[in-house]
């Protein structure tokens, strides 16, 4: 077996599992659940009538590439949310979802010759996929801290020359999971100045752009693009799960430069990761529709309105920049222990946000935190308010 497979830490809902085994909640009580970041909402007519009619689709094999149609669809759909021009021909690639891409394009652009071990840079707390592709591949993690002093951006001042001279990828995730933050324009581009010194790829996760309230989150394209850049070293990663309520889909795109998709699309052919006929043709249908977009967006907003302000009352917590999280910091500071009796005694789940961070720099970044995901319902997410309230004012 593979030996780096040894090196993979449990996930953070397999820990979560293992937290509350044994805990008998009260039965009287309705399980709320806002510990998985899944979408909730409804999965559109359009996408589900574009499958149904295109059922044929299943009986002959796909092209990894995918088809023109399909590209051109993700092309037109970056044009009008970020007005950039896009090459569909070259610069962009169907994937079978933001995390199946994110780790396969790691295995294919780690480059683990040389005397120095290959650094993967990932923000903490992070996607622990991010963690596992940089393993596999034969790469050592490197995690930068995302705390609140620095608007939950990783501090980019504080890695050391060392590490940035080995550094080959760099993962940034705008929106921010699990803290909802947004990369400025002044953001990107001290990025995208480390990345002309050094040389590494950027790789931007980029699958919570769509859930915002106000402002439209700046994406890594569309930051290149207004500070007269190419996309040279920059990809990014986008997905339908949460803009269109599909995680069952498995569809996304990557975009940027040709160079590496290039190559991105040979590993690809050989890993087997093909979009079948029939859900690009779904895919094509909900990159151009907006209109439930828009409404996923509303739905989302209605949660957030109606509890963040309650909750504020007894937690630190604030509303994020974008994404369908609360990043909420806990009394007493132990978020695993407060996750295990809020489960016991309130029947209601959420993440320790220690379990998405690891201990870096004397800190772990997510401690005395919990991440509450409002994919649930309305009706529900307004239920566990006064559950929540009643359980800190308990331990207060």
């Amino acid at each position: 077996m593979n030996p780096h497979l040894d090196l993979l830490q449990p996930y953070p809902f397999q820990r979560l599992r293992g937290l509350l085994a044994g805990v008998t909640p009260p039965a009287e009580l309705a399980h709320i659940n806002l510990s998985i970041g899944e979408p909730k909402h409804p999965t559109p007519d359009v996408v589900k009538n574009a499958l149904i009619a295109n059922l044929d689709g299943l009986a002959a094999y796909p092209a990894t590439l995918g088809s023109d149609a399909l590209r051109q669809a993700c092309s037109s759909w970056l044009q009008r949310r970020y007005g950039i021009a896009v090459d569909p021909a070259r610069e962009i690639l169907p994937v079978c979802g933001s995390r199946e891409a994110l780790f396969s394009f790691v295995q294919a652009v780690i480059d683990p010759r040389g005397n120095d071990k290959p650094v993967l840079i990932s923000p903490n707390p992070f996607y622990q996929i991010y963690e596992g592709a940089a393993l596999l591949a034969g790469a050592e993690p490197y995690y930068v801290n995302c705390l609140a002093a620095n608007h939950y951006q990783p501090d980019w001042a504080a890695v050391p020359e060392a590490i940035w001279q080995r550094t080959q990828v760099v993962v940034v995730c705008s929106p921010g999971n699990p803290t909802g933050a947004v990369m400025s324009l002044d953001d990107w581009n001290t990025l995208f100045t480390l990345s002309d010194r050094y040389g590494f790829i950027i790789a931007s996760d980029e699958c919570y752009s769509e859930i915002y309230f106000d402002t439209p989150p700046l994406g890594g394209l569309q930051a290149a693009q207004l500070l007269g850049r190419s996309y040279e070293r920059l990809v990014m990663f986008t997905s339908l799960s949460k803009r269109s309520n599909a995680p069952g889909l498995r569809s996304g795109f990557v975009a940027g430069d040709a160079r590496i998709l290039e190559k991105f699309l040979l590993y690809r052919t050989y890993h087997g990761s093909a979009m079948s006929q029939t859900i690009q043709q779904a895919s094509i249908a909900a990159w151009q529709d907006e209109e439930h977009v828009a409404a996923n967006r509303a739905a989302y907003t209605a949660k957030f309105d109606a509890v963040t302000a309650p909750l504020a009352q007894v937690l630190n917590v604030s509303r994020p920049d974008a994404g369908f999280y609360l990043w909420a910091e806990v009394p007493g500071g132990d978020d695993a222990a407060f996750a295990r009796a809020l489960f016991a005694e309130e029947h209601i789940t959420v993440l320790p946000g220690s379990y998405l961070a690891r201990d870096a720099h004397g800190v772990n970044p997510g401690a005395g935190r919990i991440r509450l995901a409002l994919v649930a319902p309305l009706a529900e997410c307004e239920a566990a308010v006064p559950r929540l309230i009643r359980f800190v004012k308990s331990r207060t």
